[in-house]
């Protein structure tokens, strides 16, 4: 009986929240539409670098992680130790960071350069 509660709970609380969303996404438009404000002004804009952004993060991070692996590899060797592979997981992860911000910062100079030469 117990097992059969959690999917239940899971699927009547995941109804209830889309539910409730849908409702409150409604309410604020009609709300806007009594004061007379368009709702369709809050559409959301396109944002051309958004997928150079993604895509540099991406490079950055797979960068960070060959890094981490060949980085890893050359201090450890073959063999570790539980303190070896928590090491190990700290050079995982910093590398994932670094690489992963100096996605962002290229995107950054790119859509800094862009936006100059538009002016």
């Amino acid at each position: 009986m117990e097992g059969i509660l959690v999917p239940i709970t899971l699927f009547i609380c995941t109804f209830a929240m889309i539910f409730g969303i849908r409702y409150f996404i409604n309410k604020e438009k009609m709300a806007m539409i009594e004061r007379g404000i368009d709702p369709g002004i809050r559409k959301s804009t396109p944002q051309p670098f958004l997928s150079l952004k993604f895509g540099l993060l991406l490079v950055g991070l797979g960068l960070g992680l060959i890094v981490a692996l060949f980085t890893v590899r050359e201090i450890f060797g073959n063999e570790m130790s539980n303190s070896d592979e928590d090491q190990a997981a700290a050079i995982y992860f910093g590398c994932i960071g670094i690489f992963g911000g100096l996605g962002l910062i290229v995107s950054y100079i790119i859509e800094k350069k862009w936006l100059d030469q538009q002016k």
